[in-house]
Parts: C-alpha cells; sequence; structure tokens
C-alpha cells in the first residue's frame, strides 16, 4: 500500500539533544493533490502531540522543524513532526497554506493514527500562518506556538516598508521603483538602488539624520551586531547599527520580497498617498534619535517631512488589498490557545508587530487565549532551541489543564532551563506601536 500511495519511508536514527536515550524514527515524504509535498518523522515511542511547522518566506520547499537541532531535540522528547512545502507559484503562500498544512496533517495521521494533540508552530511568515491556524483551526489544532511571527499581518508590512523605502527615494534621491514590480530582478535593482543611497548617506551628517528617519519609519531597530545594543542615548552607534542592517541585509530581502508578495496578491497592495509622516513619527521609539541626528546636522526635520506627506502619490490596487486582506491577516479572533515569542531586535519582522496583533486579539475580546514573550537578543528568529521548546512546554501545559501558567520573563526561562538544552534569554519588555499601521 505504501508503494502505490508513492510515499517513501526510510528508517534512521537521531541523536537527540536532550538527556535521553538515542530514538529511532520513521521518516516519511508525500505529495498533496495541491502539488505540495510534505515531509514527517515520527519517533518510536511517539508521545502522541504533532507539531505542525510552518516555515517561512522563501523557496517552497517541505520543512518540519525551524533547524536541525530543535528537530533533534524535538524528537528525542517523543514529539511527531510535519509540514509542507505550500504550493502556488509565488512564495507568498498565504493562500494555500493552512489547507497544506492541514492536508500533511491528514496525510501523516493516515500512516501513524490520529495525533493525541497537535500544536502548530509557526516561524517568520509561517508565524502568521500558525496565528491564521489558532482562528482557523479549531478541531484540528489545540494551541500554537508563534515565533518570530508577521502578526502585523501583510497589508500592514507592505506599508510600513514602503514609507521607509519612499523617505529613502525622496530625501536621499534614491533612483529606486518602489511598487508593481514586473520581475523579481526590478525588485532586486531596487534594492541595491536603495542600499548603495544608504552607503553614500552615511559620509555625511545631513544623511545620515536622515537614514535615521527612514530606519524609524521601517521600524528597525538600534541593535544589529554585537552582545549587547548601543547605549539608549547612543544615537550615533544605534544610527550606524540601523544603516548596516538596512543596506546590507533588510533591503536586499524585502524588496525582492515585495515582487513575490504582489504575484500573489495580483497587484500592489500598498499607499502612502495623503499619509501625513509628521503623525507617523510622533511616539516612534526613535522620535529623539532622529530629532537629535537632524539638530546635530543642523536639518529642518518639519521641512522633511512635510516634503514626504507632500510627495506621496503611491496607490493601491483594491483587488489586491482585498486579496491579502482576505488570506494575510489575523482578524485575533483566537479559538485555541497562542504563545507568540519575539527577540526584542529583529530587523525582518520588527518586534513591534506582537503590539499590533495584541491589540487586534483584545479588540475581538480573545486575550484570555494569547500570551506573549520576548527574548532579548538581535536578528530574526534568533532563538535558542531552549528558549521556543521551553515556550512549547508552557504551552502545551495551558492545553492540558485549560489555564496559562505565569509567562513572565522568569518563568519561561524557567521553562527554558528544564529542557536541559541551555538557558533562557527572557526579558520583561513592552513593545511600541508599528509605526506605520494602517490596517
Amino acid at each position: 500500500m505504501i508503494k502505490r500511495l508513492v510515499v517513501m519511508l526510510v528508517v534512521v536514527v537521531t541523536i537527540g539533544a536532550v538527556a535521553s536515550p538515542a530514538r529511532a524514527q520513521t521518516h516519511y515524504t508525500g505529495t498533496l493533490t495541491s502539488g505540495a509535498t510534505w515531509v514527517a518523522d515520527v519517533p518510536a515511542g511517539w508521545n502522541g502531540t504533532m507539531i505542525l511547522y510552518s516555515h517561512g518566506f522563501g523557496p517552497l520547499t517541505a520543512q518540519n522543524a525551524p533547524d536541525d537541532e530543535t528537530r533533534s531535540a524535538l524528537l528525542a522528547e517523543g514529539y511527531g513532526l510535519v509540514g509542507s512545502s505550500y504550493s502556488g507559484r509565488s512564495w507568498w503562500a498565504l493562500s494555500s497554506a493552512l489547507d497544506d498544512q492541514f492536508g500533511a496533517l491528514a496525510a501523516i495521521e493516515k500512516r501513524v493514527g490520529d495525533a493525541r494533540r497537535t500544536i502548530a508552530w509557526g516561524t517568520s511568515m509561517g508565524g502568521l500562518i500558525s496565528a491564521l491556524q489558532a482562528e482557523r483551526g479549531a478541531g484540528r489544532i489545540d494551541g500554537s506556538l508563534t515565533t518570530c511571527g508577521l502578526v502585523g499581518g501583510a497589508l500592514n508590512l507592505g506599508n510600513y516598508q514602503l514609507d521607509g523605502e519612499w523617505a529613502l527615494v525622496r530625501l536621499l534621491d534614491a533612483k529606486a521603483r518602489l511598487v508593481d514590480y514586473p520581475t523579481s530582478a526590478a525588485g532586486t535593482a531596487a534594492a541595491t538602488a536603495l542600499s548603495s543611497a544608504i552607503t553614500a548617506a552615511q559620509r555625511t551628517p545631513a544623511g545620515r539624520a536622515r537614514v535615521s528617519l527612514a530606519a524609524a519609519l521601517f521600524n528597525t531597530p538600534g541593535w544589529f551586531t554585537g552582545a549587547t545594543p548601543p547605549a539608549p542615548t547612543d544615537y550615533s552607534g544605534q544610527q550606524a547599527q540601523q544603516a548596516a542592517e538596512l543596506s546590507q541585509f533588510v533591503l536586499g530581502f524585502i524588496v525582492p520580497g515585495r515582487y513575490q508578495i504582489e504575484l500573489a496578491a495580483g497587484g500592489n497592495s500598498s499607499y502612502n498617498a495623503g499619509v501625513n509622516y509628521a503623525a507617523l513619527l510622533h511616539g516612534n521609539p526613535r522620535e529623539q534619535q532622529v530629532r537629535t541626528l537632524y539638530r546635530h546636522a543642523g536639518l529642518d526635520l518639519s521641512a522633511d517631512l512635510a516634503t514626504l506627506t507632500r510627495d506621496a502619490t503611491v496607490m493601491a490596487d483594491p483587488h489586491a488589498v482585498a486579496t491579502l486582506r482576505r488570506t494575510s491577516v489575523p482578524t485575533g479572533h483566537l479559538r485555541v490557545p497562542e504563545l507568540s515569542i519575539h527577540t526584542t531586535a529583529d530587523q525582518l519582522i520588527p518586534v513591534e508587530h506582537e503590539n499590533w496583533y495584541a491589540r487586534t486579539v483584545a479588540h475581538a475580546d480573545k486575550t484570555r487565549l494569547l500570551r506573549q514573550g520576548y527574548v532579548r537578543a538581535t536578528g530574526h528568529c534568533a532563538f535558542r532551541p531552549a528558549e521556543t521548546i521551553g515556550a512549547l512546554h508552557v504551552l502545551e501545559k495551558r492545553i492540558q489543564t485549560g489555564r496559562w501558567a505565569p509567562t513572565t520573563a522568569a518563568a519561561l526561562n524557567r521553562a527554558a532551563r528544564a529542557t536541559t538544552l541551555g538557558e533562557g534569554r527572557y526579558v520583561s519588555f513592552r513593545p511600541a506601536p508599528l509605526t506605520g499601521a494602517r490596517r
């Protein structure tokens, strides 16, 4: 029967990363009717819990864990793991991802039997998928662990990124197309032009001040490299880190990525026509940094903000907006418990997403189902396995008991330590509002 189903099974042995005996595991793969592929690993002595893993933005390749170390640790604890590639022609596969993920779950349960418990686990774009599963997956999942998740949704993502890119184009004279990319190469060319403009601007105080304004609109953290962030009032140090992360990392990822989102949406979903850029800066956690650097450079910040506001003309395609609103924006109407964790300095999916998400869940009167935790670290999804697996155990206890145990930083660090995989770096933290959120 296995050959007839075109499913490949191989038996391998994995040495667990926790203090437990090595477990034999069975590896399964298959293809869904949508064309998505799926992959699963189920250990001998499976504990009955299946992790339904949703991978982040990128090539449509099946994954069932965020990294090899975490996979080994989860298998050693007895968890089954499954995940799909998603299907479609765009890396932004939100229109198919939920169906493909639940299809992968059904496929593995046909081989090994029904899971006693299923937990969705999503990373980055996959974190948006796991958040949507928490809204739409009742009866198929029991809880959701969302890590570094794009929980502010695709419409907000596109808008605040457009705001930052617009500041680079208008104030630094970067020659870059910002929306409606005909090809992926056009997005790459735009990213190169924007990055080059930042590099050139870093040579003068005026240029650095304007880069700091763009970084604030991007929700860019002031910590990119190093064991600790620059001091709170080291505005020059923070600006240098922001310039590096934008020019060396962020723009090269997000600008070509816009092409993939537009491909999925059927057009441009972002706009800045009618946006008041002075209002956007007001209350931004980087506002004092921007004002200080502008003052030192002898620039008129009000004039620059007025220029950005006056000249903004980008309009969104209503069809594209409707598509992403339907497929790629959380409503907050959770139906199962969700624990969402984020690093405090995330360059690709800023931690401010968590502020927008908490407000959205509160508006839906579902706060009792949501808990959030913050790891003091720089980097996108830069968690240690102890931190994510510890969080998984906290969520699982909530599923088992029907009540949240404490999810303070201290409690999450105790859960991380209990995995024996290392120490946690959870801290008490309150993210600022997401600048540029309009949807």
